[in-house]
């Protein structure tokens, strides 16, 4: 395991790098979703110009998030890993700089974080092709939609089902 210079070395250079990113410059732009007005020449990059919007999946402020509070055990795992609301605020920005592209696979991940990642890893081998039949995906992408909220990766699981049936890609039955 790495020694305790090295996990500071680390958490200082990602801290860094995030106060570092470069500006986008482009008009204000409100998305579909509307979550907050975001404007990617005044608000990003978040970290730095919007703290205040962010949090830690278990409410602690982004400026909680310090290499001291790591050391000292008071920043846990769950503590760095990133909350739907942060992607779908992420994807504002995106939208805000013509990404609509890279707008949409962070809003396709905000709803992903809810799947916990056995379940996700299970997903991802069942849509390999043969591996799962037509009514094993749509009960999938029913799971997604009904258990976790994700209609979006629903939509995809349902596309791919009918896209593995007519290439015949779906393991028989």
């Amino acid at each position: 395991m790495a020694d305790q210079k090295t996990i500071e070395n680390i958490v200082r250079e990602v801290l860094k790098s995030m106060a570092q990113t470069p500006q986008a410059s482009t008009p204000r732009v409100t998305t579909q979703t509307g979550a907050v007005g975001l404007s990617p020449d005044r608000d990003y990059p978040l970290a730095t110009k919007r703290p205040e919007l962010l949090k830690t999946p278990t409410g602690k402020k982004i400026q909680d998030v310090t290499l001291e509070g790591i050391l000292n055990g008071n920043i846990k795992s769950e503590d760095v890993r990133i909350t739907p609301e942060t992607l779908r605020l992420q994807a504002e920005i995106a939208d805000g700089v013509g990404r609509t592209q890279f707008a949409n696979n962070l809003r396709r991940a905000a709803e992903l974080v809810a799947i916990p990642d056995e379940r996700l890893l299970e997903i991802y081998n069942a849509l390999r092709p043969y591996r799962s039949t037509k009514q094993e995906l749509m009960e999938i992408a029913e799971e997604m939609e009904v258990k976790y909220n994700a209609k979006i990766n629903a939509a995809f699981v349902r596309e791919a089902a009918g896209v593995y049936e007519r290439r015949k890609r779906l393991k028989a039955e």
